[in-house]
């Protein structure tokens, strides 16, 4: 049975079945998802392995150390090369697992392919003994993989907000840089607003457009 700590610490690196603010060793946590033999954490093994190596604190030599079973060692070559095939079959390309690929030796490269063929075929695969469901592998990564696009895609989004807003200050009154936004969301104006935007909002905004202007200005800038 997986004990709350070791769940607790899966959430930092990614895999958030309980949800702690504890930033805890990435290696020792995957150690124990190994010797856990959890196929639940199994089958999200390639989602801790992936958020760990982007982290920078994933060390294959230093998971092995926290393993002293030789058959755990096993468990945790077979993960690592179940994950190869995995990213494989997604399409998804990293440096780290080509060097990884590259160091394995020949039985681990025909599992490698082994895995790759059920993956491709959606068969269940043999990992350390254990069956695993190819479908249920690439749902939990690709569930997690579109959780993580969707924040990038948010934090940039608010990225890019912030910069309008502060370029957009620098430029207009608050007054002036609310009527601008209003102009561009299609919101109706009243009569004074229209006024004032036709006679010094608009003036700005020409300028602005004028592309000899942001020319000159790029220039300055280099």
């Amino acid at each position: 049975m997986v004990n709350k700590n070791l769940f607790e610490r899966l959430s930092a690196l990614g895999f958030p079945l309980f949800e702690t603010e504890q930033t805890r060793d990435a290696n020792a946590t995957l150690a124990d998802v190994v010797k856990s033999k959890d196929l639940r954490l199994w089958e999200g093994f390639p989602v801790l392995l992936d958020s760990s190596a982007k982290k920078g604190t994933f060390n294959y030599d230093m998971v092995k150390e926290y393993l002293k079973k030789p058959v755990h060692k096993s468990y945790l070559a077979s993960l690592m090369v179940m994950s190869l095939a995995l990213y494989k079959v997604l399409n998804l390309k990293f440096s780290w697992a080509d060097r990884f690929y590259k160091s394995l030796p020949g039985d681990r490269k025909k599992e490698f392919t082994n895995f790759l063929e059920r993956l491709e075929k959606d068969e269940d695969l043999v990992v350390a003994n254990h069956v695993m469901s190819s479908q249920r592998l690439k749902s939990t990564f690709n569930n997690y993989f579109g959780l993580a696009q969707s924040k990038l895609m948010d934090l940039l989004s608010i990225k890019e907000e912030f910069d309008l807003e502060y370029s957009l200050s620098q430029v207009f009154s608050p007054k002036q840089k609310e009527l601008f936004l209003k102009k561009l969301r299609r919101e109706k104006l009243t009569k004074t607003e229209k006024e004032y935007f036709s006679r010094v909002v608009k003036k700005k905004v020409l300028a602005l457009a004028n592309p000899e202007l942001h020319r000159l200005s790029q220039k300055l800038l280099e």
